[in-house]
């Protein structure tokens, strides 16, 4: 059951970005996160969420015009959707690391298979409308649910966001970690420049001007991996991942994370 539910809603992501590709939403957003690795960059794990940035900073930014352009699309694959903005998501998932100047919208997808009963699937899709200065852009090409253009962070901006939410998130998720290992796994560097200015803007070390590097890096995650605990960290990836992945969670440990930062270090 899961597994079906996962996969609806991987199809209504994929739907979402074409229609937001199509309706012009990249000439003013950046797409990033977990769903935009699995979508673009072949990452194995389910992801929740769209997550996206503003190419530039605009506090007055309205996506209400994109999602309305959405109908027609989603109504061509089985889907009616409704939209709840920030208030409402707050109260529907749980701990969101949601910066204050994010729009947030909570889509909810009615997906209309024939035969069976109405399923109710929920994305979370964020904005941030006054992104950190120093992301890198590039432009991907996806084939389903058709051909369009994504303008997405490359990998070192990608990687760079994530190490933010490592460093800077309240309480630490497996998924975070999955990422991680998968960064190290690509021999991926981090944009430095990028994750100076997203924790100068949001989490801990705000407002103090930090400038990472290479030692600055490796000792903050290194503090960051001892302090993990292990068994809520692999709960809470364990739905996000198919059976077959699930050997390499079983090895995790501190240990390894540390190996992982090791292996990491020989080309940041």
């Amino acid at each position: 059951m899961q597994e079906e539910e996962n996969a609806i809603r991987e199809i209504a992501q994929e739907v979402i970005l074409g229609g937001l590709s199509r309706g012009g939403f990249f000439k003013e957003a950046v797409f990033q996160g977990g769903t935009c690795l699995r979508i673009l960059y072949n990452l194995e794990r389910f992801s929740e969420d769209l997550d996206f940035v503003l190419s530039e900073p605009n506090s007055k930014f309205c996506i209400d015009p994109y999602l309305e352009g959405l109908n027609a699309e989603l109504k061509v694959y089985g889907f009616n959707f409704d939209i709840k903005d920030r208030k409402e998501v707050s109260g529907a998932v749980q701990k969101q690391f949601i910066k204050d100047n994010s729009l947030v919208k909570l889509l909810t997808f009615q997906h209309l298979k024939p035969g069976r009963a109405t399923r109710n699937i929920k994305v979370k899709m964020e904005v941030d409308t006054n992104p950190p200065n120093n992301s890198i852009s590039e432009v991907k090409y996806h084939d389903f649910p058709f051909p369009y253009e994504v303008v997405t962070q490359d990998l070192p901006s990608l990687f760079a966001s994530k190490s933010h939410a490592l460093l800077c998130r309240e309480y630490m998720k497996g998924r975070d970690w999955y990422d991680f290992v998968w960064y190290v796994s690509r021999k991926c560097s981090v944009n430095y420049q990028l994750l100076s200015s997203a924790l100068d803007q949001h989490g801990p070390w705000n407002g103090m001007g930090i400038q990472v590097d290479k030692k600055w890096y490796l000792e903050e995650i290194k503090n960051r991996i001892k302090r993990i605990d292990i068994q809520k960290v692999k709960e809470d990836v364990l739905r996000f991942i198919k059976p077959h992945d699930l050997p390499s969670i079983e090895i995790w440990s501190v240990d390894f994370f540390l190996d992982r930062l090791n292996k990491l270090s020989v080309f940041l």
